[in-house]
Parts: structure tokens; C-alpha cells; sequence
């Protein structure tokens, strides 16, 4: 790769110096577009304000970081800062995508600030779900960018915010992991998917401990580490976001709902339902439909 030149050149997007003035910029573009205009390689240099992702979905890169060299394979997702110095030199067959940001799209959001504070190459290669959910999002977001139409902006914004929260989530998990140890993530993750999976039939806390082979005090622990709350609040969130969702979207009764949910008493499910969302479920519909704030369970 070639040496950092005395004057590290600084683009919009890497060729061109044409101002952006959109506020809520957003431009995608496939790795070989400008690659390939440029024999696959791109040298050193920083954007103008712009964030910038690396999607590399299939081949090889080189990538100068600053004072670091990176050799990736692909599915790698790259993150750089707008002040980062960097320079790429792919493999001829080297697919993806380049999604470049305004840093009001990407400072709007506190979530997502993270994922910049140092440039990051976060492998895609043991998230088979993730990969194939991003890869769909960024083909979706090339396809809005294409050509005019009606809210066009504002679909290529929430999609690449969509995009974001799907890498801060994988940052967020990877970190878990760290923290924790492989074993008790995914002990943890079993748990969630055994809450998704029964949650409508209130289980136990004992009954999940058993199914993942554990004491019920191991899995309170567990939780409390990674999420704060114990497995029975977990399993509550669950339960009342379903709650909160067909409030919102099913035009059933509340008893309904809640015979649905495995509350043969609708009056005990009102009275759970207040005590953790501090409103009836009724309530909690008419200011659905309002348009109200309202808080729902993470």
C-alpha cells in the first residue's frame, strides 16, 4: 500500500470535492463503483464531516487505518470516524457496499456515537441472521437511493439509521460476550429464546432453569449481570410488550387480549399491567391512538 502523502487529501466522497449541503445526507454506492475506477485501490484520505461504513460482503481488503493495516475477508464491516485517515486496497472480487452519513444523521442519536469513537472491523462471519438482515437493508436502501420519489429522503434516513442499530447491536452483544464469557452469553441467550418461545404461557422461573439445566439462582444471577433485571422480570417485559403491542395494533377487547396472553382473570392482568406500566391497559390504548407518549417495556 502506498505511504501517507505530505497532504492527506480530504473529499466529500473519495474523488470529489463537491459540497454537500443536505443536512440528512446519505449516499450508498457498491465497493466496485469508484473501486473499480480506480484500479481497486483507494488512497489515503479523511471526509468532510461524513461518517463512513464498509460493508464488505465477499473478498478482500487491505485497510490502512491511521497507523494500523487491516487484512479483512469479507463479511468485515469497517467504521470510520470523519477525521480518520484511511485508504483501501481490495481484491478484484471484493462485493459490498460504501454507505457514507452526515454527522447529523449519525449524531442525532446517542446510540450510535459508539460506534465511531474508534475505527472498529467488526467480523460478520459467526452472525449468519445478522449478515443476511444487513445485506437485505443496504440492498433496500441502494434501491430507495436510486431515483426520485415520494419521501425519498426520509426512507434513505431510516434505513441507514436501520443499518446503525443493527451494528450497535452486534457491538453491544460482542461486548456482552467479552464481558461475560462465551458460556454465560450464550446461557443468556438460550434464556431469551426460551422466553420468546413460551412467554404466553407465563412459565416459571424454575421451569426455564430447568429446560437450560440450571438453578433458578444461576439464571437470576445471569440476568442481573447482563441485563440488569432478574429472569422473572425478563420474562414479564416480554409478556407486557406483547401486551402493548396488541393494544396498539389488535382491535380486540382487553379482556381478549389478555385470555390471549394466559390471564384467566381480566382483572388481575389490568392490575399487573398498571403496576409495571403505570397505566390500565385501557389507558394505555386511548393514548396509543392519540398519538400520546407512552412507555413500553425494552
Amino acid at each position: 500500500m502506498k505511504t501517507l502523502p505530505n497532504e492527506i487529501p480530504r473529499f466529500a466522497l473519495y474523488g470529489d470535492n463537491t459540497p454537500i449541503d443536505n443536512a440528512e445526507f446519505v449516499h450508498i454506492e457498491l465497493i466496485e463503483t469508484r473501486s473499480r475506477l480506480h484500479d481497486w485501490h483507494i488512497g489515503p484520505h479523511t471526509h468532510l464531516g461524513l461518517f463512513q461504513v464498509l460493508f464488505l460482503m465477499a473478498g478482500h481488503v487491505s485497510a490502512q487505518v491511521e497507523t494500523m493495516q487491516w487484512e479483512c475477508d469479507g463479511p468485515t464491516v469497517i467504521t470510520i470516524h470523519p477525521s480518520v485517515v484511511h485508504a483501501f486496497d481490495f481484491s478484484e472480487e471484493a462485493q459490498g457496499y460504501v454507505l457514507t452519513m452526515d454527522q447529523n444523521v449519525v449524531l442525532s442519536v446517542d446510540l450510535f456515537a459508539p460506534l465511531f469513537l474508534r475505527p472498529q472491523a467488526m467480523r460478520l462471519h459467526e452472525n449468519p441472521v445478522v449478515q443476511d438482515r444487513l445485506a437485505a437493508l443496504l440492498h433496500q436502501l441502494l434501491l430507495e437511493a436510486a431515483g426520485p420519489r415520494y419521501g425519498q429522503a426520509l426512507m434513505v434516513e431510516w434505513l441507514a439509521r436501520s443499518v446503525l442499530l443493527l451494528l450497535v447491536r452486534l457491538e453491544t452483544e460482542r461486548r456482552m460476550a467479552d464481558q461475560s464469557g462465551h458460556v454465560e452469553f450464550e446461557l443468556f441467550s438460550r434464556f431469551r429464546a426460551l422466553v420468546e418461545e413460551h412467554f404466553r404461557e407465563q412459565w416459571l422461573v424454575g421451569r426455564y432453569a430447568g429446560e437450560l439445566r440450571v438453578t433458578a439462582v444461576r439464571l437470576n444471577r445471569l440476568c442481573m449481570k447482563l441485563a440488569g433485571k432478574s429472569a422473572f422480570e425478563m420474562a414479564q417485559d416480554r409478556l407486557m410488550l406483547e401486551a402493548c403491542r396488541k393494544l396498539t395494533y389488535v382491535p380486540a377487547s382487553v379482556a381478549s387480549i389478555g385470555y390471549e396472553l394466559g390471564f384467566q382473570d381480566p382483572a388481575y392482568f389490568s392490575r399487573l399491567f398498571r403496576k409495571r406500566l403505570g397505566v390500565t391497559p385501557k389507558q394505555y390504548r386511548e393514548q396509543s391512538r392519540s398519538g400520546a407518549a407512552i412507555t413500553t417495556p425494552l
